[in-house]
């Protein structure tokens, strides 16, 4: 596999992650039933952007492969009853790296790293649900399959800071 890098971005960067998200954007529009607006972009909420440089435990991240931009991952607080945990919001690899493991192991990296966790995808996304399937299977700490009441159409995976 490649040397994959992951970057944490800074606000200057928005724009960056702005663009990138229209073609993670462009993908899910199917299953989502989302249309671009009058611009001929996907909406994006710019209160809900801003949050992964100002709001504590977001990130905006890039995911690099030999140095190349190869897609980014979004990080967030779960603001969640009860629940003390960053989320796996979400992860977008370019076509160009894909079925190379790269998702999956930036996927792991991220929820092996300290804290709770939770990983979040569309049921009724197969690809994404495959995905989420795959990427908590090779993880050495414990991995809950739960139903939360914000959302019932979510596959979620909890994954909790104790080790095996």
């Amino acid at each position: 596999m490649p040397p994959i890098e992951l970057l944490q971005t800074t606000p200057d960067q928005a724009e960056l992650i702005r663009n990138l998200y229209q073609f993670y954007a462009y993908e899910s529009s199917d299953w989502e039933q989302e249309d671009v607006e009058v611009d001929g972009r996907f909406y994006i909420h710019e209160d809900h952007l801003q949050r992964y440089w100002h709001s504590p435990g977001w990130s905006a991240n890039l995911v690099l492969v030999d140095g190349f931009i190869a897609g980014f991952v979004l990080v967030e607080g779960c603001e969640l009853p009860g629940i003390d945990a960053l989320e796996l919001a979400d992860l977008f690899i370019l076509k160009r790296y894909r079925r190379q493991g790269i998702g999956r192991a930036v996927a792991q990296e991220l929820l092996a790293s300290p804290g709770d966790w939770l990983l979040r995808c569309y049921a009724q996304d197969p690809v994404a649900a495959a995905f989420c399937r795959a990427a908590v299977a090779g993880l050495l700490r414990p991995v809950q399959q739960v139903v939360l009441d914000d959302d019932p159409q979510l596959l979620t995976f909890r994954i909790t800071s104790a080790l095996h």
